[in-house]
């Protein structure tokens, strides 16, 4: 057999190869650099009292979740009534960070959906969802007492997913004896 055939034989099997591997990935998940890394640090007014400010410091000793939103943004519509269930369960304190959005906007959006958020921090510009490695919105990350983030999740949250994997992670550990 010819050798000039067999570079774009090897080149056609590597690329099938690299697409077949491509095809075994779930592309709902997407990885994060955080994950078991300290919670970036950052202080920003909140939405709902602009007199007030939020650092992620202030949960320091509690396990938190913190929500990616934009009154701008279709799926957090479809997710928001699941963080108000959650925030009525009194499991754990929910952030929402407020997200590349306009002041006036954002309290009117949670004066109409309600409000289940403990601090709702205002990052118009943005800047702290790229250190926290926001990719789209919405996002929900689940940050441990220690300032950890031990779990990322992108896009709508849904009832499933809620039940599943947000509120085992947020119940106390029961130690075995």
């Amino acid at each position: 057999m010819n050798r000039k055939y067999l570079i774009p034989l090897f080149a056609f099997l590597g690329v099938v190869v690299l697409l077949g591997f491509g095809l075994t990935r779930n592309p709902k998940i997407l990885p994060s650099s955080l994950i078991n890394q300290t919670v970036p640090k950052f202080s920003l007014v909140n939405v709902a009292n602009n007199d007030s400010s939020f650092a992620p410091q202030q949960l320091l000793g509690h396990k938190w979740v913190l929500n990616v939103w934009a009154s701008w943004c279709v799926s957090c519509r479809v997710e928001h009534p699941l963080f108000n269930r959650l925030n009525a369960m009194n499991i754990a304190p929910i952030v929402g960070l407020n997200y590349k959005d306009k002041l006036p906007q954002a309290q009117q959006w949670l004066k109409q959906r309600g409000n289940p958020y403990f601090a709702t921090p205002f990052d118009e510009s943005g800047r702290v969802g790229i250190e926290w490695g926001v990719v789209a919105v919405p996002e929900t990350f689940i940050i441990n007492e220690k300032g950890t983030v031990i779990y990322k999740h992108t896009g709508p949250i849904d009832s499933d997913l809620l039940e599943r994997e947000i509120i085992p992670l947020l119940q106390p550990q029961t130690s075995k004896s």
